[in-house]
């Protein structure tokens, strides 16, 4: 992929991925009906006039729609990350993503590297051709935040907030708005340029991109099962005979699960499978209550808890448990 390289010190790095950010319609007016990852970094770069005197690395690490997010992907850009960070004179990275799989690539990234600078995640959720794109104030706020002293860990910034990494959901199809933090609340807004913090900054110890596998085959296959009315245990055996190697269910209400999807489960258990419990409520957390186990990804989006369980199966495949 291309990239510019600037030595400047305090500088930051954009890293595109593709998204609706960087979007296309034949029609202007139209905010639906178009083709995602058509431009490219240094185009979306170009329509925000206001960073042309800032210090800054562009890089396209892919181009896609992030509905089609994989793998290998996920590796090419983690790599990109940490070679960046590892720069002396870089300041903090922005990364130009779509909005349907930002929540899962921005925790990934902060379990994987936990980064001592920002990682800013930008998206929009109107195209760059559209009347009234949001993209380009989107980003000029994400270079803003790249740009704050002290600033750290992986978070994303969309219409003026700054959710970090493991709060951050998409709550809305359409409006420019889309991104909540929940009961949290986000952890900041940019407001003219200039970051109002709410909240620390995402901390942790990273994982490491060594425990990733060279072959995204080689991630160990996890699957996230529904609970909902008139459930059947069918699909649990399915993938179970299929090879599943681990199952985050998405519970109803405080992580119930449906009396007929329960003994399929309970088989899967026994058969050496793990099954993780979350909620498939957008907002909130399993609370432990008689009957109820508040597992590992209790306060785990279902997305979040498949990516957390292959990495512990990862981490296990390593450690030799």
């Amino acid at each position: 992929m291309t990239s510019t390289i600037d030595e400047s010190p305090g500088s930051v790095v954009i890293l595109g991925t593709g998204g609706t950010i960087a979007g296309a319609s034949a029609l202007a007016g139209d905010n639906v009906g178009y083709t995602a990852a058509q431009r490219s970094v240094a185009d979306l770069l170009a329509a925000v006039p206001a960073l042309s005197g800032t210090a800054i690395d562009a890089e396209q690490v892919a181009q896609l729609d992030s509905k089609d997010m994989d793998t290998a992907t996920w590796l090419a850009l983690a790599r990109a990350v940490a070679r960046h960070l590892a720069r002396p004179v870089v300041q903090g990275i922005v990364i130009t993503h779509g909005t349907d799989t930002l929540e899962e690539t921005a925790w990934l990234l902060q379990q994987l590297l936990a980064p001592a600078k920002p990682v800013v995640l930008v998206a929009a959720m109107r195209p760059a051709t559209a009347l009234a794109a949001d993209g380009p104030q989107n980003l000029l706020d994400a270079v803003a935040v790249a740009r704050t002293a002290g600033a750290r860990g992986v978070v994303a910034v969309l219409a003026g907030r700054v959710h970090a990494a493991g709060a951050v959901r998409k709550v809305h199809p359409y409006r420019l708005d889309a991104f909540s933090s929940g009961d949290a609340g986000p952890l900041g807004v940019v407001e003219e340029g200039v970051l109002r913090c709410f909240q620390p900054w995402p901390d942790g110890v990273p994982l490491g991109l060594a425990l990733l596998p060279e072959d995204g085959s080689a991630w160990p296959w996890v699957e996230i099962v529904t609970s909902h009315a008139d459930a059947r245990p069918d699909g649990v055996r399915a993938l179970v005979a299929a090879g599943v190697r681990g199952l985050v269910v998405a519970g109803t209400g405080n992580g119930s699960v449906h009396r007929a999807l329960a003994p399929a489960l309970d088989a899967a258990t026994a058969a050496g499978i793990p099954v993780w419990c979350c909620t498939r409520c957008a907002g909130g957390v399993v609370v432990p209550a008689a009957g109820v186990v508040a597992g590992p990804a209790a306060g785990m989006s279902p997305w979040q808890a498949r990516l957390a369980l292959q990495l512990a199966l990862l981490s296990a495949r390593r450690g030799g448990g």
